[in-house]
């Protein structure tokens, strides 16, 4: 419970902090990708205040031995480039600029009821869902050649 409570209100602060700052409106990240037109440089000072947030953290988790609110550390195994990764990036860039959302401020938005916000995030979630179901099809399947059925 104590978990599901801090999970709840570390998306709280989140949602304030992109309401705050602007983000959920897509015109603001459309505006910051334009820079030949009405250029909006206020979403990258967000990232570079986030980034900085992170590198802070990141410089802090391997001095600690475990954390603060979980019994282990659950940090992603794999550390290379790969074709997923960058269809996945390709995807999400497109998504982000020609939507004018990622998925932190669509959720955000959603709230609001916007048709298109509404849409948006739909279409999110049914491509998030869509990926599950096509890796479970493709870990379940055997591929001549190959162990596991790995691609």
């Amino acid at each position: 419970m104590k978990r599901l409570l801090l999970s709840l209100g570390a998306g709280f602060v989140f949602g304030v902090g992109l309401l705050i700052s602007g983000m959920t409106q897509p015109a603001k990240v459309v505006n910051f990708l334009d820079v030949l037109g009405a250029w909006d440089p206020s979403l990258g000072f967000v990232m570079v205040g986030a980034i900085g947030v992170h590198f802070l953290a990141y410089l802090l988790v391997p001095r600690l031995a475990k954390p603060f609110w979980a019994k282990s550390w659950d940090l992603p195994p794999k550390k290379g480039i790969d074709a997923p990764l960058i269809l996945g990036a390709v995807l999400f860039g497109a998504g982000w600029g020609l939507g004018g959302y990622c998925p932190g401020p669509a959720l955000t938005s959603v709230v609001a009821g916007a048709p298109p916000t509404v849409l948006f995030t739909a279409s999110m979630l049914a491509g998030i869902g869509g990926y599950a179901l096509w890796e479970r099809f493709w870990a379940n399947r055997e591929v001549p050649g190959m162990a596991g059925g790995a691609l």
